[in-house]
């Protein structure tokens, strides 16, 4: 029934577009027609993903709703190899053919600076580096990590990739001066009010979806307009609830695992910030909010099948295909971004950063091998040695009873005093 759906969804849109080329005149652009040909190109393919591609682990509002952001994966992935094969100079040009305005530098904004809350010198307005501050962004991130909380469902995952954004961002500010910023703006603002309010409103928005009686019903066996409506809001909920228990601490497997998620979910989070810096896209345009749209569609997704590959006893379960279509677009986002700029991934370190990095990745390891490793050899050492002491105190009862007289007293003790009494009886 699919099949023949699908191919007749593709007959009736390749006649549409076919109609409407054959109704209007060909303009002579190249560069329009070639756009328009490559937009057709990407509908049709679409159309027919929607339709044919595999299901997802999420059913609400609709399977082939997420069927598209997949085949909107392949088409980004293959935007990204098309814009890694290009040099630098053809690749920021490039960018014009979607946005006539790109493809120009543009100065990275500096956040740091002045770092007082209160500024007496400005008597007009002492506050003014704190309104400076609350730009567009403070919602975006309120929003965006409220979002990362429904996808991750674990708050403490949550606060330590909101944390340690943050420590990247002091240590590369060297290399984006978008990243400079004053230490409330990154601890206060961020951290506590937008990052950590987004968590908590998160997780209220779990508890609520944990704890929802989930008894779908038809929408037209629903008698009232009100039943109705509120049937059709609850369709973008989701048709069950799996409330995610990471474990971490449980198995080597698991710990390495959740390692990959975070490392991977800040190279996303890096890669923003350095995309726009190499392409020369303000952080205002309407591409890096479709990315982040983008990201977190199949960011949920993805989340949802490297969760099910993990807790799955079965080691023969493949990993879902959203997750590892999020895996190559952000390791080809990072390549497009050595490529394009690698200048200035290659701006060293300072000192003391470097030694704060080396210590931590030492206590990551030096934690790793004792709880993993030299834990376990040491709690069998003490489980085998206990099982010898058992095995000992079982068998002490018999050695004494074989030396006992048989009213319970050792007959080597009460050998002298036994001699005696032959004595005495002779």
């Amino acid at each position: 029934f699919r099949r023949a759906h699908t191919l007749t969804v593709l007959f009736i849109l390749t006649c549409a577009l076919g109609y409407v080329t054959l109704l209007e005149e060909t303009p002579q652009d190249t560069a329009y027609n070639t756009k328009r040909g490559i937009v057709a190109s990407i509908l049709v393919f679409l159309c027919f993903g929607v339709t044919q591609a595999k299901d997802g682990p999420f059913s609400r509002p609709h399977p082939a709703y997420w069927r598209f952001w997949l085949c909107v994966s392949v088409v980004y992935e293959l935007f990204l190899i098309f814009i890694l094969f290009q040099t630098v100079q053809d690749g920021r040009q490039f960018m014009k053919y979607i946005d006539p305005h790109l493809g120009v530098p543009l100065p990275e904004r500096d956040y740091g600076g002045n770092c007082l809350i209160y500024d007496p010198g400005n008597g007009t307005d002492p506050f003014h580096n704190i309104w400076d501050k609350l730009d567009g962004f403070v919602p975006a991130h309120f929003f965006g990590w409220y979002l990362k909380t429904l996808m991750i469902r674990d708050w403490w995952m949550c606060m330590i990739i909101s944390v340690m954004f943050e420590f990247l961002e002091y240590s590369l500010e060297h290399q984006l001066p978008n990243f400079s910023e004053c230490w409330w703006d990154h601890w206060i603002m961020d951290v506590i009010l937008c990052n950590g309010l987004g968590i908590y409103c998160g997780m209220k928005t779990l508890s609520w979806l944990s704890l929802k009686t989930y008894k779908w019903q038809g929408l037209w066996n629903i008698p009232t307009y009100k039943g109705k409506m509120k049937r059709i809001v609850f369709q973008f909920t989701p048709y069950s609830w799996v409330k995610f228990e990471w474990k971490p601490a449980s198995s080597l497997r698991r710990w390495l695992a959740v390692c990959g998620i975070i490392f991977v979910f800040l190279l996303a989070e890096l890669n923003t910030f350095y995309l726009k810096f190499v392409l020369w896209m303000p952080p205002e345009h309407y591409l890096v909010l479709l990315r982040l749209v983008f990201f977190v569609n199949v960011g949920g997704v993805a989340m949802r099948e490297i969760y099910d590959f993990m807790d799955d006893p079965k080691f023969h379960k493949k990993l879902g295909q959203q997750a590892w279509l999020v895996a190559a677009i952000t390791a080809t986002e990072f390549l497009i971004v050595v490529k394009y700029d690698p200048y200035t991934l290659t701006l060293s370190l300072p000192f003391y950063i470097t030694q704060c990095w080396i210590l931590g990745i030492i206590l990551v390891l030096t934690w790793t091998a004792w709880r993993f490793f030299i834990r376990d050899i040491t709690l069998r050492y003490k489980e085998i040695r206990r099982q010898k002491q058992e095995h000992r105190q079982e068998h002490r009862p018999e050695k004494d009873k074989c030396l006992s007289n048989g009213d319970g007293h050792s007959a080597l003790l009460e050998e002298p005093n036994g001699g005696k009494l032959r004595e005495r009886k002779l």
